[in-house]
């Protein structure tokens, strides 16, 4: 039965905005910049048909006399000895660790060019996240400093590195001898052998003392353990086990605590594989803005942030048949009605259930580890016993040490991976009393915000360029180790502290291989070459204990309420992370900016997001800037997006912009939210109470959403999981009854058949597959600008769908809108999309030089050097996937901010082509890459087998979502997705045979209970 779900990708696909019917009527968003082409600078007439035939004329000319003139001189330089692990052509792979990931590192000639999954790390860390696939393009930042510097007066100056180690030395043995205290600021360090060197520091000057906060802290979380278990930690949390989940602003497929991770551990109850057994867990979401985990629930509920505290107190009073007070949820009767409903489904699956919150406030997670105790999640969902340690930092500890340097009892600080003049809350006092402070040090590679205002900046490694390790979980550890020497004149901060404390052994390298051997490796009976080979040692578990509660929560609840009700005042203003910038470390980084968030699919630019209605009555419409003003006085100018689910009267901003001195890319990208954080209770507040004016400006935001439209047509396929268990086919629309009609003859692939099987259920949006094949195939970033002229070129896309639920057929669209309150309960789906490598290639029959053709072994190929860039392709290709090169992105002046020099060009990968102006390019199914496979089985002498040859996407996704192979091969796990009863095929009317199968989204909207 056809289904009665609307989709459309934005409010102006909805609503049919003018804007958007322009630009949708014609394939070409506008027309070809001819005279950009000719000329960089542009110019400033159209030119006259006379002068262009002068200028054809001269070019003929020019072009003779070029021929007459020698080529460009480029110098190469041959290995006069050539390192015995290095064969040109061949990739080297090194284990490293990535924020506690445990990755490879491919190189290529001694150059690292592209992150992978460790297949040693196991259940930790299946793929990657965004962040650590864009992390190879820091190693060739070109904002970096290239030598330790000392700053005079507000000039940076370089240095060397026995000038830095006198003038430190110095220092700290002033402010020993003085009595001083001794500060190292750092965000979380879980390496054992850092740790390690900051205890021989501390030996050194007993003065000293770590200071450790985050940027987004999580201090309520342990801070909420010790209080209620007596133990501090974070604790590890098994989604995999859990058959009912229910979060509170929690986005934990995205940037809470261990996204990835818990992504692989969401998808695992959820997947085809586990569909087939008939299994699949429920997930209920409350929230005030829309997250990306809040788009993958089952059913998602807004609450206004002044609502969340309230919503716990009920849940806990429905739970246990306690009466605290303030349990009433006021006029949201939806939240109200929900919340007894999972009440009674938490206690039905006691054991099997786990309630996660997104709060930083103590007596907040109190409450939930309440709950958590009362359903039974401890020692199943939740394990206190093996916790992670990713986030460690103490707020109260950092607040402090604020207080300490006003008072001027540090003699000397200094910031280890930290940014506090930047991230911390109130950083300007932060600032003021940090100048009262005689001797400042940073470890940071650039002159950052803090850097900037120290007395010296010993800069720090790369981790590519570094030695080191990771705790991330209690008995996980991973290994980092360089994958190429020093590309400037650093030094990593650990051997800077050893040097500075006059250790025995200085050299890191002989330090952590000392630290290993002597206190991880005798547990798992492990040599130091094998670490390195394998990356990683997980010890042996310890058994999770169940833990009881039995903490008074009168104080508690007062406390929640009591927090609840000094938000409800005006507009209730949450600052978050989002994927691609996260707290904002890697704003420099080209790729992450131009990822499009994977909810308002904006990039290069933070916004406030308010909800239809609300935008109304405040009088503002999309784009127009106004003023968000905090109780604290600080207040910014940002752009509103209408943003369909969240909650009224609440407003969303994003942390991590408005960076001032991170570097070329990174520069004033939208505006600093890290000021409307404040201090209360003990640990810093992400949520606050602001009020929003117009200020009369206009910015247009760069969205990737709506540039290209399928035109109503069903590209979306989903059913409930109640309605799956009766029809593993149901909402894929088999049986529709459609008639097929070829244009061409069926062949034989006797070889290969290359296909790909995209599970819709698995996949959260997340766009660690966008970066991952931007990275791999050379995809160049075209900035803000171009993007608002529609020519992002990501290879693959991912399309954002929100839909609704009519209650009849075909109605109209006044009705429909009537019918949707306010836009805030929407579904949303995510659906990767790419070039579908169709057998029946409607591109390939209209390019006029055969410059995009049909392989044997089942892909569309595109030749290069062949197109001529009439883009007949692109508007024949009805899944818009196919890109079109404007400009020499590698090559032209004005991209210079992103990846358009020398240096940072040496992250491309020279198994791929880079494309030039003119030349159409889409996905080539890593072509590269199927080549490598086939060759290296050749090398081998033997067939290739299944799992061989993986996509740069597919590697990167943690959930796990995409299935590339063989379809020729029955036994191959692409061809078992294939036979699922929920594959379908996108416009599988119009027959061109596309190559990419797509599973159903399955929801498990219906409850197990009763009302």
């Amino acid at each position: 039965m056809e289904s009665n779900k609307k989709y459309w990708k934005g409010l102006e696909e909805y609503n049919n905005t003018p804007d958007f019917v322009k630009n949708n009527k014609n394939e070409f968003a506008e027309p070809l910049p001819i005279e950009d082409v000719l000329n960089e600078a542009g110019l400033s007439t159209v030119t006259p048909r006379r002068d262009f035939l002068k200028a054809l004329g001269f070019g003929l000319g020019a072009v003779t006399l070029a021929a007459c003139q020698s080529t460009p001189l480029k110098k190469s330089i041959p290995y006069l000895v050539k390192p015995e692990e290095v064969t040109p052509g061949i990739p080297n792979y090194y284990t490293s660790s990535f924020n506690g990931q445990s990755i490879l590192v491919k190189t290529r000639e001694g150059r690292p060019i592209k992150i992978e999954p460790n297949p040693n790390a196991g259940q930790f860390n299946r793929g990657t996240d965004a962040r650590a696939q864009a992390s190879v393009l820091d190693l060739y930042d070109v904002s970096k400093l290239k030598a330790p510097a000392l700053v005079k007066g507000g000039q940076v100056e370089e240095t060397t590195w026995a000038k830095i180690d006198s003038f430190v030395k110095g220092e700290l043995a002033k402010a020993q001898a003085g009595g001083k205290k001794i500060r190292i600021v750092a965000s979380t360090v879980n390496s054992p052998s850092t740790n390690a060197v900051i205890a021989q520091f501390i030996t050194k000057y007993p003065a000293a003392k770590l200071v450790q906060y985050d940027a987004v802290s999580y201090t309520g979380i342990i801070q909420a353990n010790q209080n209620s278990f007596g133990k501090a930690v974070l604790p590890k949390y098994n989604f995999d086990k859990a058959d009912l989940i229910v979060s509170f602003s929690a986005d934990f497929l995205g940037t809470w605590i261990n996204g990835e991770e818990f992504t692989a551990q969401y998808t695992d109850n959820r997947n085809y594989k586990s569909l087939a057994n008939k299994k699949m867990s429920r997930h209920i979401q409350f929230e005030s803005g829309m997250s990306l985990t809040g788009t993958n629930a089952d059913t998602r509920v807004p609450v206004k942030l002044s609502e969340e505290g309230p919503a716990l107190i009920a849940l806990y009073n429905a739970i246990t048949g306690v009466a605290l007070p303030g349990g009433t949820l006021g006029n949201n009767t939806t939240a109200d009605k929900v919340i007894k409903l999972v009440a009674k489904e938490l206690v039905q699956a006691k054991g099997k259930g786990l309630v996660v919150c997104g709060s930083n406030d103590v007596s907040t997670q109190i409450l939930v580890n309440a709950i958590n105790a009362a359903i039974g999640s401890y020692g199943t969902t939740i394990d206190l016993d093996n916790p992670c340690y990713l986030y460690a930092g103490n707020d109260a500890e950092f607040n402090g040490l604020v207080a300490e340097m006003s008072r001027g009892e540090v003699g000397a600080v200094l910031f280890l991976n930290s940014n506090p003049v930047y991230d911390a809350a109130n950083a300007k006092a932060f600032t003021d009393a940090l100048a009262k402070v005689p001797a400042k040090i940073s470890f940071s590679d650039r002159a950052d915000e803090t850097a900037s205002v120290c007395d010296a900046i010993a800069i720090n490694h790369n981790y590519l360029e570094s030695w080191g390790d990771a705790n991330a979980y209690e008995g996980y550890y991973s290994i980092v180790q360089p994958t190429i020497n020093p590309v400037f004149n650093s030094r990593q901060a650990e051997e800077s502290l050893l040097t500075w404390a006059d250790a025995p052994v200085k050299d890191y390298y002989q330090f952590v291989r000392s630290n290993w051997e002597t206190k991880m490796l005798p547990a798992v009976g492990l040599k130091w070459d094998e670490v390195l080979e394998k990356g990683v040692i997980n010890a042996t578990a310890k058994t999770a204990g169940a833990y009881s509660f039995t903490l008074s929560l009168g104080a508690v609840a007062t406390s929640v309420v009591n927090s609840s009700k000094a938000l409800a005042k005006e507009v209730e203003l949450q600052v978050y992370e989002n994927i691609p910038m996260r707290d904002g470390k890697n704003a420099n980084n080209a790729f992450l900016q131009e990822l499009p968030d994977p909810v308002s699919k904006v990039t290069w630019d933070n916004f406030v997001a308010l909800a239809p209605k609300f935008a109304e009555k405040l009088k503002v419409k999309e784009f127009d800037v106004v003023t968000v003003k905090g109780s604290n006085g600080y207040s910014v100018d940002l752009p509103v997006l209408i943003q369909p689910g969240q909650a009224q009267g609440t407003a969303s901003i994003a942390l991590g912009y408005g960076r001032t001195k991170v570097g070329k890319a990174g520069n004033d990208v939208g505006k600093n939210a890290y000021p409307f954080v404040s201090f209360v209770n003990g640990t810093f507040q992400y949520a606050t109470s602001v009020t929003i004016t117009p200020t009369g400006g206009h910015y247009e935001l760069a969205q990737t959403q709506t540039h290209h439209s399928f035109e109503g047509r069903n590209v979306i396929r989903e059913a409930t999981f109640k309605e799956y268990l009766k029809d593993p086919a149901a909402g894929t629309g088999k049986g529709e009854g459609h008639k097929d009609y070829d244009l061409w003859d069926q062949y034989e692939k006797p070889g290969n058949n290359w296909v790909m099987a995209i599970d819709l259920n698995a996949c959260t949006g997340c766009g660690s597959c966008v970066v991952a094949c931007n990275v791999e195939n050379n995809i160049p970033v075209v900035g803000r600008d171009e993007v608002r002229r529609r020519r992002e070129m990501h290879w693959i896309r991912i399309d954002r769908y929100y839909s609704y639920e009519t209650k009849e057929g075909d109605v109209t669209r006044e009705k429909e809108i009537a019918k949707l309150e306010d836009l805030d309960h929407v579904s949303v789906v995510h659906q990767p999309m790419l070039c579908q490598h169709c057998d029946h290639a409607p591109c390939e029959t209209v390019c006029p030089v055969l410059a995009t053709v049909h392989s044997s072994d089942g892909l569309n190929h595109m030749a290069y050097n062949r197109c001529v860039g009439t883009r007949y392709c692109a508007n024949n290709c009805p899944y818009k996937v196919r890109r079109f090169n404007w400009f020499n992105y590698w090559n032209d002046s004005r991209f210079d901010n992103y990846l358009n020099n020398e240096f940072t060009q040496l992250v491309l990968n020279p198994d791929v082509t880079t494309r030039s102006r003119g030349v159409m390019e889409k996905c080539s199914m890593c072509i590269q890459r199927i080549q490598g496979g086939k060759l290296q089985a050749k090398l081998e002498k033997r067939p290739l087998k299944d799992g061989d040859i993986k996509m740069a996407c597919q590697e990167a996704c943690s959930a796990n979502a995409i299935v590339f192979g063989d379809a020729n091969d029955p036994n191959s796990e692409v061809s078992k997705a294939l036979r699922s009863e929920r594959i379908y095929y996108v416009l599988e009317e119009i027959n061109v045979k596309p190559g990419i199968g797509y599973m159903t989204k399955i929801r498990n909207t219906d409850t197990t209970v009763q009302a």
